[in-house]
This record gives C-alpha cells, sequence and structure tokens, in this order.
C-alpha cells in the first residue's frame, strides 16, 4: 500500500506499508482523492508546530467504502458508497466537550497533523467518523471539511439577514464561510489579495469584492456600510495585518470571528476590544451539522466546483507540487491528489 509522508521539512517520500484491514466497529475506505490544505503546506515548510514527524498528510478526504466492520450497524453504509470523514477527534471529558463542541477538544488528533493522515491506498476509520456523500463524486467529496471549516465559522459569527459580514481571504475556507453566509441572507463583502479569487467569491455570492492591494479598504468599507463598518468580519489568512483589519474595520458591538492562525505576535489596540464592545471568537474545526451542511448545497447548488481545484496530481508528484504551491501560494485553491 503506497502513501505520502512528509519526512522532514521540504522532503516527501512514497513510503510502502502492509495493507490495512478493518477492526470490527471500522470501515475501509479506498482513497480516490485527497486534498492538500494550507496545515498541510505549513508542515511541509517545517511551520506546523502542531504536526508530528514524520507524517502522512490528508484529511480532506474523497473516498469509497471498499469493506465494513463486523460491529457497524447495519444500513449506514454499503460497498461502493461515496464518502468523507470528519478528521478530528474528541476525548468526551475535556470543557469543551462537555459543552458538546468536539470541534475544539482540548486532546484533538486532526487526520494528518497529530496523527497520520489519509494520503494512502486505504485507511480504516471508526464508522462514526465516516460521513455518507451519496451522489457527489468522490473529487468533490473531498473539497467537503475544507468548506466545512469556512461554514462552522459562520456558525460562531451567529450570521443572519440582517446582517453585513465582510470575510478576509478566499482560500477555500474563506469561500465556504461567503457561501454559508450568503445562503443566510446576509449581504457580503469579499476581502482578497488576488483579483481571480475575489471573482469566484462574487460568483459564489459575495455582493462586494475588495482587493486589498489597490483598494483602500478603510475608506470602500465605509462607502459600503453608511460608515458603520460590517457587522461581523471574518478572518479567514492569519497574519498580523488581517487580524488588525478586522478589529479595526468590525462595526461597533460586532463579531470579530477568527480562523487563521497568525505565525507572529500581533498587536492591536485593545481599547477598541473595549470601546466598540466587541464579541472576539474563535473557530476550530467544523461540526457534524456543518459537514451535513455543505453536502446539502453540493447536492443542491450548481456550485462550481470545478474552478475551486487548482490541479489534480499523482501521489508521486505530491513533492514537486508542494514546491511549487510554497513558491505562488496566492493562486492555489485546492491540490487534489488522485489515487
Amino acid at each position: 500500500m503506497r502513501s505520502i509522508q512528509i519526512t522532514a521539512p521540504g522532503s516527501v517520500n512514497i513510503i510502502e506499508s502492509a495493507p490495512v484491514q478493518p477492526k470490527p466497529d471500522e470501515v475501509l475506505i479506498k482513497i480516490k482523492y485527497v486534498g492538500f490544505c494550507g496545515s498541510d503546506l505549513n508542515t511541509f515548510l517545517g511551520r506546523n508546530l502542531l504536526a508530528k514527524s514524520p507524517v502522512i498528510p490528508g484529511h480532506e478526504i474523497g473516498g469509497i467504502v471498499e469493506a465494513i466492520g463486523n460491529d457497524v450497524p447495519k444500513g449506514i453504509f454499503s460497498v461502493g458508497l461515496s464518502v468523507t470523514v470528519n478528521p478530528y477527534t474528541a476525548c468526551g471529558k475535556c470543557s469543551s466537550c462537555k459543552k458538546s463542541r468536539p470541534n475544539a477538544c482540548r486532546d484533538n488528533q486532526t487526520l494528518g497533523v497529530q496523527r497520520d493522515g489519509a494520503m494512502s491506498d486505504y485507511i480504516s476509520i471508526p464508522w462514526t467518523k465516516v460521513i455518507p456523500a451519496q451522489g457527489i463524486p468522490t473529487r468533490d467529496c473531498a473539497l467537503i471539511e475544507p468548506m466545512s471549516v469556512g461554514f462552522h465559522a459562520v456558525n460562531r459569527g451567529a450570521v443572519t439577514d440582517i446582517d453585513t459580514v465582510m470575510v478576509i481571504g478566499c482560500g477555500m475556507i474563506g469561500l465556504g464561510a461567503i457561501v454559508r453566509a450568503s445562503m443566510r441572507g446576509a449581504t457580503v463583502i469579499a476581502v482578497d489579495l488576488d483579483d481571480e479569487k475575489l471573482a469566484l467569491a462574487k460568483e459564489l455570492g459575495a455582493t462586494y469584492a475588495i482587493n486589498s492591494m489597490k483598494d483602500d479598504v478603510h475608506m470602500t468599507l465605509s462607502g459600503l456600510t453608511n460608515g458603520e463598518g460590517p457587522d461581523v468580519v471574518i478572518e479567514a489568512v492569519g497574519s498580523p495585518a488581517t487580524y488588525v483589519m478586522a478589529v479595526e474595520e468590525v462595526a461597533f458591538a460586532g463579531r470579530v470571528v477568527c480562523i487563521g492562525y497568525a505565525k507572529s505576535d500581533v498587536t492591536f489596540q485593545t481599547k477598541l476590544f473595549v470601546q466598540k464592545e466587541l464579541d472576539i471568537r474563535g473557530s476550530r474545526n467544523a461540526m457534524p451539522e456543518d459537514f451535513d451542511a455543505v453536502i446539502r448545497y453540493l447536492r443542491h447548488s450548481s456550485c462550481p466546483v470545478d474552478k475551486l481545484v487548482s490541479r489534480v496530481i499523482v501521489p508521486e508528484d505530491a513533492d514537486k507540487a508542494l514546491k511549487e504551491w510554497s513558491e505562488n501560494p496566492g493562486k492555489i485553491f485546492r491540490i487534489l491528489v488522485k489515487f
């Protein structure tokens, strides 16, 4: 069985291992497509402090059921069914789990980060983490997890149809937030450095687009919001500049939702936290209902999924693809590995 393994910063190998067999409570999945995400790129670059080393990456999964363990409840899965996977663990004991927020489990281990992931010919997963996605092509199943992270951020922001929502960053997760906020009837303002991404953001539901390299973000927002600022800002980049932008531009009594991890310290004017009486909310991973919502969206919408897939590669080209992505990260939505 082949697996892609990041062995050290800048180094990727194909390794061989014995075929996996499902335990009684597991489902064996034949992997068809797995997405490389930003955390995988950071692992490759040696910047992901959460990742074990070496590690098999991959938690954005599209596959089909190959075999079903004897203890798996009948009628949920069938051989050949298209599936994706909830890649997070939950201890069931920490404060997050006790509050029914297992996505933020203190001891979470995500596939491909704290434990080996899905970039292999097969994986075997507890049945409770396998999500049926009948009717969705296996390639598109690999887009469900990253979109669900954006959907979850909109839930954290308690977005409604009377809100104006600014999403900073139009990568896959930011686009997921744009889709979900627009589905809820909000007025959505997309902010990014790349005009192609902004055009796609408008196709997916953004009402307005701001190129922060070319436009004065503050003045443009002021004109769009009658000088008030957006009710909700979703930060989906993870840079000091965009974190500061989120706090400075959000309306008084607004909500800031933080998805991205800044790799260096961020200096805030903390008086804005108090003067604006802000709600600043983290958003981590996704809940099962977010996965379900994305699946419904992909089944019943005209989502231009082809535009979300930048490249499809074979496992042997993973090293080259990651190097090229690291040299030009702004132009990539998703690289999918086809097994």
